[in-house]
């Protein structure tokens, strides 16, 4: 279907890609996005009664989004929302934020000149040579996890003993959190990425309307802030080494960061910091306890790790996409894009394009090259992710070390979320290596 020279989606194509519960069913999205991505890798998404948002290009295709990613002077990040929104969240944003779109101010929400201002702030924390600092401390808090699952018996949900409390952990560290803490930063990055699943959003409720959705959002957001705002006080009291204390003290144009700014780098670092590795980390631990043979070669060659670690990444796509804006008229793929337009970038499909990844929905620790786009590109590329690589490679050389097989135990579960989401349960049964004395 066209309208005024557009490919149109038709409604139930179009829901499949905005609906939270479409990404909890993995194997029927993917199919979805196959077959857009050979017949419409560049779609016109329309509301309809129960979905209404502003329309949208939806990209698919591998070289698209990749090449929307790394053109950040055409594609904006402002000042329309970066993440997909219903016509009544943008409203309520606007209301709750004071006229913007972004409910929340962050490094994902600023263009040039601003946002490499920002990112520099707290850039060299997350680069390697920083990150080997702290080596021995992640070290440790992998060992003390996998301490409490082994503790847990032989069946175990490795989100809730490992791939959530693990990478929360290291984050709450860096940042000057205290661990007492941590469990209400969970709670609350749940909420704010999981408010559409009832297993996350604190609801228990099924099918919950738009607006109670935005308002759970809205309400960890407040939480979020009024946390932090305390936090603030604390470091620009007794400032200490942490990431914290760098963004209560940080200056910008001779200038300390007003109160929205401040608050959106906090919950960026510790909301996105931790979350989208957890999604990884399970999603590594599904791929091995489906394939035993895959786990026996890895305990005995560790070589293959990081490859492990990389398709995980690229398999769970934890962050599914990012919405862009066009400065200008323009093309992607031949069709023509008007200035204004808002286009998802679709990280899911993106790295599922078979015409880069040789059968991308099998785990394949060999993969080469892998130049997914789970980290995006570009000038947003993400600052943790040599955080997220070191943090998995620890995590699952401790893993190897102490466990001798491993099988799933039930079925397992992902959040319904079309932002960033991801494995919420995953029972697994395991058996450790024999103690030795």
């Amino acid at each position: 279907m066209t309208a005024l020279g557009k490919p149109v989606l038709d409604p139930a194509t179009a829901r499949a890609v905005i609906d939270p519960q479409s990404y909890a069913a993995w194997d029927p999205l993917l199919d979805t996005f196959d077959r857009l991505r050979e017949e419409t890798p560049i779609a016109w998404v329309e509301a309809d009664e129960e979905f209404v948002h502003p329309p949208f290009w939806l990209v698919t295709r591998y070289d698209d989004v990749m090449r929307i990613s790394k053109d950040n002077a055409t594609f904006l990040n402002n000042p329309r929302t970066v993440v997909f929104s219903l016509t009544e969240g943008i409203e309520f944003a606007k209301q709750f934020s004071g006229g913007s779109e972004h409910m929340v101010a962050s490094l994902v929400t600023f263009d040039a000149p601003v946002h490499m201002k920002y990112r520099k702030l707290t850039q060299d924390w997350f680069m390697p040579k920083n990150l080997r600092g702290i080596e021995d401390e992640i070290r440790a808090i992998a060992h003390s996890t996998v301490d409490r699952m082994l503790e847990a018996g032989s069946e175990i949900d490795f989100c809730k003993l490992v791939s959530q409390p693990y990478p929360l952990h290291v984050v709450m560290q860096i940042l000057g959190v205290p661990e007492e803490d941590e469990q209400r930063m969970l709670t609350l990055t749940q909420q704010m990425f999981g408010g559409s699943d009832e297993d996350l959003n604190q609801s228990g409720m099924k099918d919950l309307p738009p607006e109670m959705i935005t308002q759970i959002v809205a309400g960890a957001v407040r939480d979020f802030e009024a946390y932090f705002a305390k936090l603030t006080a604390e470091k620009r009291a007794n400032p200490t080494g942490d990431v914290a204390s760098t963004i209560a003290n940080a200056v910008v144009d001779g200038e300390p960061l007003n109160d929205r700014d401040m608050m959106g780098y906090y919950i960026i670092v510790a909301a996105a910091g931790h979350d989208t590795t957890s999604a990884s980390t399970a999603g590594a631990m599904l791929a091995l306890a489906q394939d035993p043979e895959q786990w026996t070669r890895v305990k005995a060659d560790r070589s293959l790790l990081p490859g492990i670690v990389e398709e995980a990444i690229r398999w769970t796509s934890p962050v599914q996409h990012f919405m862009r804006t066009a400065a200008e008229d323009t093309e992607i793929g031949g069709q023509a894009i008007a200035k204004g337009d808002w286009l998802m970038i679709n990280y899911v499909a993106a790295n599922h394009d078979p015409g880069v990844f040789d059968n991308p929905r099998q785990f394949d620790a060999a993969r080469s090259p892998n130049r997914h786009l789970a980290f995006g590109a570009g000038a947003h590329q993400c600052l943790g992710l040599h955080l997220a690589r070191l943090e998995m490679r620890i995590l699952f050389e401790t893993l190897l070390d102490r466990i001798e097989s491993v099988e799933l135990a039930g079925e397992y579960a992902r959040s319904k979320s079309t932002f960033v989401g991801g494995l919420k349960t995953l029972p697994l049964r395991i058996t450790a290596e024999p103690a030795t004395s």
